[in-house]
């Protein structure tokens, strides 16, 4: 006669308690808040285009806490991260957003309060204020290596020039060395109206 244990009505050994565990351990770390800085910042913008400003709230520093606001709320049709830096308990996520039909770039900033990274929206709202002007650094910047590339490609030509401008200026001085020596000579030799 087998021996019913009260106390645990099912056995560890049955394949139906293992499935029912995992499961549940899989739903508690899909439960979990996000943990790295770039799932930090993915869940904070995607609470922000919700619209759900709680949600945002809670992936936000406290002292930014206050920033977020409906207008703040982004209606983005994509979101990107891109390079991550984290120096101790900080860290910025390259963020790249399309708004409207047009593309921008940002630096999101995160900072680790007690173990957890955060986002301080206060700091972003800085770096996204500059974001004209990286814009114009960046245009500047392009504009700057198009010309080298243009100088490059045009060099062999300048240098043509600048030889045949040397050649020239030598003939030009070696005719003005014989005008100097005898200038009626070198009149009569170039009667035909040339001068120097």
């Amino acid at each position: 006669m087998a021996k019913i244990n009260r106390f645990y009505p099912f056995q560890l050994k049955s394949p139906a308690v293992w499935t029912g565990l995992f499961c549940l351990l899989f739903l508690l770390s899909a439960c979990q808040t996000p943990k790295t800085p770039e799932e930090v910042t993915t869940a904070f913008w995607a609470a922000l285009k919700k619209g759900d400003l709680e949600e945002a709230k809670r992936h936000a520093t406290q002292p930014s806490q206050q920033l977020i606001n409906k207008e703040e709320a982004k209606d983005y049709s994509d979101l990107r991260t891109g390079q991550i830096v984290i120096n101790g308990q900080t860290a910025s996520v390259e963020t790249h957003m399309t708004e409207t039909g047009r593309s921008f770039s940002f630096t999101t900033v995160l900072l680790k309060e007690n173990n957890i990274w955060l986002v301080d929206f206060q700091q972003t709202l800085i770096n996204v204020s500059a974001m004209p002007f990286n814009g114009l650094f960046r245009s500047l910047d392009k504009i700057s290596e198009d010309l080298n590339k243009k100088l490059e490609q045009q060099m062999p030509l300048f240098e043509k020039q600048i030889e045949s401008f040397g050649q020239e200026l030598n003939r030009k001085l070696d005719e003005f060395g014989q005008y100097l020596e005898d200038p009626k000579k070198w009149k009569k030799q170039h009667s035909n109206g040339d001068s120097i």
